[in-house]
């Protein structure tokens, strides 16, 4: 190993650890959300999932506006800053929400939310930075695998905080954010080397500047960019709605909502950390996502015609192979342009993905609402899910056209 190998592994690993402890603060409030939202605001389960689509969605728009600005204040600055102001200010908004009387509370501890979650831009910056451009899939797919496993524990551990009480599992995610703000205050290194660093400039603080300024670079950003947005927009139904389907589908209470999204974690995370580097290299990228977006389909129609426990897991387990696709395409997107450019790019790309987070969950929501519940006019909870394979099957076209245009230019 040579002498810069040691530290640049070294970092990649806090970052892991501060993705991972994120996650966890994250999936442990999940199990909670529902009953909490229909307590504070009196409302039955499927009106509370349009109230969390909403909430969803201004946690978006914030993601939205923040993400580029965040992307080049690392680009400037560099990325440790930015991240450890960042889980500083998540550990200040899970303590609000924890204490939530009312419903706005929520609402505000989701704006704040959007902003500290803005911050990812820097965290895949950081690892384009220290890793090799051949090896980056892989890499991405290591923080895809701190999330999965982030749901591991998270969710179940959410399901049984919530037996002591419908607060305490908000007060456990604070407590995480303010021990990864410690942990990274001390081993968080720095990864942006001086010389890559650039000024900071307002005009392309923003998702459309900052794409037209790195067009020039590659005309297959632009494709690669929206095949992620496409891809965010059906993946965000997980988030959205996969807590309130599973309660009105298959009765489960949140004990087994904590532990099907375990599952969730637990599947993602094998795929994400060793399919992406033993399976990802055979079959080549542009393969690897075709996979991810067949495994999507065919999970959506078993969620349908799911009528037992084991059949959802089945379920669970094949859409655990859209763990190929996101690190795939940002692996080809972030070759497409130099390293000085790297936090600038994947804030446009959080960004893009942001304009789906933030139409994602009141689709998704108001799409259950239609087919659940006591006004439902067909009674199919899991037609979000099949919604949510078509657009999929849409980001594979963007993402293929890249493909091309990349193969033109190159």
């Amino acid at each position: 190993m040579s002498p810069s190998a040691a530290p640049h592994r070294a970092s990649l690993g806090f970052i892991f650890a501060i993705v991972l402890i994120d996650m966890l603060g994250f999936g442990i409030v999940i199990p909670v959300m529902p009953k909490l939202i229909m307590g504070l605001a009196h409302v039955p389960i499927d009106t509370a999932a349009i109230y969390a689509g909403w909430l969803g969605a201004g946690y978006a728009a914030m993601q939205f506006v923040f993400a580029p600005v965040i992307g080049n204040l690392s680009d400037r600055f560099g990325r440790r800053p930015v991240m450890l102001a960042s889980v500083l200010a998540m550990a200040i908004d899970y303590s609000i929400q924890g204490v939530a009387p009312v419903f706005w509370w929520l609402v505000i501890g989701r704006i704040i939310a959007g902003v500290t979650g803005a911050s990812y831009s820097a965290a895949y910056a950081a690892i384009a930075d220290i890793t090799p451009p051949e090896k980056r899939a892989a890499s991405f797919g290591l923080m895809g695998m701190a999330f999965g496993l982030g749901f591991i524990i998270g969710p179940a551990a959410g399901g049984l905080l919530a037996t002591l009480g419908e607060r305490m599992p908000f007060h456990a995610a604070a407590a995480l954010a303010f021990a990864n703000f410690l942990f990274g205050l001390f081993f968080l290194r720095e990864s942006l080397a001086p010389e890559n660093r650039r000024p900071f400039d307002l005009r392309q603080a923003n998702a459309f500047g900052t794409l037209k300024a790195l067009r020039g670079q590659s005309g297959a950003v632009t494709w690669f960019v929206g095949a992620l947005g496409l891809w965010q927009l059906a993946h965000v139904v997980y988030p959205a709605i996969w807590s309130y389907f599973a309660m009105e589908a298959y009765g489960f209470d949140q004990k087994q909502v904590g532990l099907g999204l375990a599952m969730v974690g637990l599947s993602s995370a094998l795929v994400q950390g060793f399919g992406l580097r033993k399976v990802a290299p055979l079959i080549g990228e542009t393969r690897a996502v075709m996979l991810g977006v067949g495994a999507v389909c065919l999970s959506a129609l078993l969620y349908h015609l799911a009528r037992s426990t084991p059949m959802v897991y089945l379920a669970i387990c094949v859409g655990s192979l859209q763990g190929f696709i996101q690190p795939s395409i940002a692996a080809m997107n972030s070759r497409a342009v130099d390293a000085r450019s790297q936090g600038e790019l994947q804030g446009a790309t959080q960004a893009i993905g942001g304009i789906a987070s933030i139409v994602g969950p009141p689709l998704y929501s108001g799409i259950f609402a239609r087919f659940s519940g006591p006004l439902a006019v067909l009674r199919a909870p899991a037609m979000p899910l099949l919604v949510s394979a078509g657009i999929a099957l849409g980001a594979l076209g963007l993402f293929l056209a890249g493909v091309r245009r990349s193969a033109k230019s190159g």
